[in-house]
């Protein structure tokens, strides 16, 4: 309590200074030009410093996926850091009883990102209902943005799954 005190009793006498310091002529810096902040920005990889026990999507194929420097062949579901072989093979194949891992699982995941391929898919009503029923809430995208969203979503140390099928697959 006394430090929050003493910072309370610090604040005026900084604002009054900082107030000065704008008065004196010649302090007031010019901001950067934007090519100069964009071109620092683009050196910048935040997602090539992930840790070697979290999962990373690295790369798709028609096929399959790389994920951590593996190549995996088929559909493929992610909770967390656990990565498993899925069974459909096309998204007609998605069903409650695919995805019924869910019901038994503990934490559960706040998201499911499903990868629909080449392209979106609607979402079957029934499907919808029982992933929201799990207490998920669900993203549909294709393929390729499911990686994408998953990793970065699991790198901000979020409880997400990913159910993805390979890029190749069209309805």
């Amino acid at each position: 309590m006394a430090a929050r005190q003493k910072a309370v009793a610090t604040l005026p006498n900084l604002i009054r200074s900082i107030r000065k310091d704008r008065r004196r002529p010649g302090l007031s810096q010019p901001l950067p030009s934007l090519r100069r902040a964009f071109s620092l920005y683009d050196q910048i990889n935040l997602i090539d410093n992930v840790p070697e026990d979290q999962l990373r999507f690295q790369r798709y194929t028609e096929t399959g996926f790389t994920v951590n420097g593996l190549d995996y062949e088929g559909s493929l579901l992610c909770v967390g850091n656990l990565l498993m072989s899925w069974s459909p093979k096309k998204f007609s194949e998605i069903t409650p009883e695919s995805l019924s891992i869910f019901q038994i699982m503990r934490p559960i995941p706040e998201i499911l990102v499903l990868g629909c391929g080449r392209y979106i898919e609607p979402v079957n009503p029934e499907l919808r209902q029982f992933i929201r029923s799990t207490g998920m809430k669900l993203e549909a995208v294709d393929s390729r943005n499911a990686a994408s969203t998953y990793n970065i979503l699991n790198e901000e140390g979020r409880i997400v799954a990913a159910a993805l099928l390979p890029y190749g697959v069209s309805s």
